[in-house]
């Protein structure tokens, strides 16, 4: 797990580590300048020939120790955008640089036309602004980003793609430099997890530079970036006199008349989590669907034939209740999913048409149990909390509203966001594309309840739930590529 810290925080890292390691800032350039290196000859063998783009600042600086380290394996051409505002280590960078053979070095004028070297098998270096911009490019220094977004070949970015902030919505009046790939220094920053700047960021790489642990273990943020997980032994390992009641017994909520496909990949995804038992509450019409489809589910039915309309018998024996996947939105089933909250006091696991629900009668949300796990995406947390500008504003929307209602919420997606009600936010690492597949998130919802009955805190079952469903995606995505199904996703929860 590691902390996301804000661009004014990572510059006091620098400076805490230039002080106490000790360590000079233009070595400890050169070292991030070096992990680049590094990186680009492992990744990018086939890119000969390179184009580094900079400006005077610290970016600047790095990509010129960078132009100066690859000059023996590529060729390396060097565009500066100067100016008069020179930093230190810019200059110092720029005087070895001036003294290394096989090095072009181009210094443009504030009048000075940008003009690149063209070629698919080009890789092309931003190291202009990186994360010290605090206003919308624009001038000449825009100019330079279009022509360097229009080369048809791989663009990469040092630390931030140039144009990006960091911690807050980028002005739609600047120009952005669109990167193919990031490298960026020591941990992901806020803005790369916005889905509204993949189109700038690409896929981003973390390269540690030994920046100072004592520094980062305490400087406190609200966000973490869930790149690895400790599962808990007793996940893995069990007794070996234990039997299924050891494990929970989970009430899955789910399924209608033409929608038993959910309750059915929800309850699979409950068990394969290690669950002991589970129980699914279906109509009368997805009896037979169900105990054929998956025999090792119990079956609690509905007075109604097509949709949920009442409650099962005895709440208080069961571990855990989720509901939501494939339920429906009839008055009925508003009715009943309001009984079950006045009755579960336990924390729930509340997903699609239950959520659904909630947002069409808002004043059930005062039912919800504290610290239920919600598992909204996209146009499903809209209608409960409302529109946003941006991903900034939708990110502090969920933060409000987990700690207003105090609940969890799990916004499903790429770096599926996970906020708790004390403030913390994880962003998930683990899944691919391919997950973007019916049914996936009705199996997020079994896992995280199967999690949740076995023993694990609301927070963890969310957060380590997020990380099991997307690795077992890319297991899956391994096999099928683009073609897995939710199902694929199932078989491989056990072998993650």
């Amino acid at each position: 797990m590691q902390k996301i810290l804000s661009a004014e925080q990572m510059r006091r890292a620098d400076t805490f580590t230039i002080q106490h390691e000790p360590i000079s800032s233009i070595d400890l350039m050169e070292r991030a300048a070096m992990a680049c290196k590094e990186w680009i000859l492992s990744h990018l063998p086939d890119k000969h020939l390179v184009s580094i783009v900079c400006g005077t600042g610290n970016n600047g600086g790095d990509g010129l120790a960078l132009a100066r380290l690859l000059r023996k394996e590529r060729d390396v051409f060097v565009f500066v955008l100067d100016s008069n505002k020179r930093s230190p280590d810019f200059e110092t960078n720029l005087k070895r640089l001036k003294r290394c053979r096989r090095v072009r070095v181009t210094l443009l004028k504030s009048n000075d036309t940008l003009r690149l070297p063209w070629g698919t098998d080009h890789l092309l270096i931003d190291a202009v602004f990186g994360t010290g911009l605090t206003r919308a490019v624009k001038g000449r220094y825009a100019y330079a980003i279009r022509e360097m977004n229009s080369q048809r070949c791989t663009r990469l970015s040092i630390d931030m793609p140039s144009g990006l902030f960091a911690d807050s919505p980028t002005p739609h009046d600047g120009v952005v430099f669109e990167a193919d790939i990031t490298l960026t220094f020591q941990m992901a920053k806020l803005a790369f997890m916005m889905p509204e700047n993949y189109r700038f960021v690409g896929d981003f790489t973390v390269l540690p530079i030994g920046l100072s642990p004592e520094f980062i273990k305490k400087e406190e943020t609200p966000y973490f970036f869930a790149d690895t997980v400790t599962t808990p032994s007793f996940l893995c390992h069990r007794p070996k006199f234990s039997h299924k009641g050891d494990f929970g017994h989970c009430l899955l909520v789910a399924g209608s008349y033409g929608k038993m496909g959910a309750a059915i990949l929800s309850a699979r995804a409950c068990l394969r989590s290690g669950t002991g038992l589970v129980t699914t509450h279906v109509p009368k019409a997805g009896v037979d669907i169900m105990q054929t489809a998956f025999p090792e589910a119990m079956v609690s039915i509905d007075s109604n034939d097509e949709i949920f309309s009442s409650l099962p018998d005895n709440l208080d024996r069961y571990t855990v209740v989720a509901a939501g996947p494939g339920l429906g939105t009839a008055p009925s089933t508003i009715d009943a999913l309001k009984q079950l909250l006045k009755e579960c006091h336990k924390p729930m696991v509340l997903d699609a048409d239950a959520l659904n629900c909630i947002a069409m009668e808002k004043e059930m949300l005062d039912l919800v149990p504290p610290n239920s796990i919600l598992t909204p995406h996209h146009k499903e947390f809209e209608r409960l909390a409302g529109e946003w500008a941006d991903d900034f504003e939708r990110l502090a929307k969920q933060s409000d509203y987990s700690a207003k209602h105090k609940v969890i919420v799990v916004f499903k997606g790429a770096h599926t966001t996970v906020s708790l009600p004390d403030g913390r936010v994880f962003f998930n690492t683990t899944g691919n594309p391919g997950m973007a597949t019916a049914g996936s998130g009705d199996v997020l919802t079994g896992i995280i309840a199967g999690l949740l009955a076995q023993g694990l805190a609301p927070d963890e079952a969310a957060v380590y739930g997020v990380f099991i469903h997307g690795r077992a995606g890319d297991r899956a995505f391994a096999n099928r590529g683009n073609g897995l199904i939710a199902s694929d996703i199932v078989e491989n929860i056990g072998l993650v």
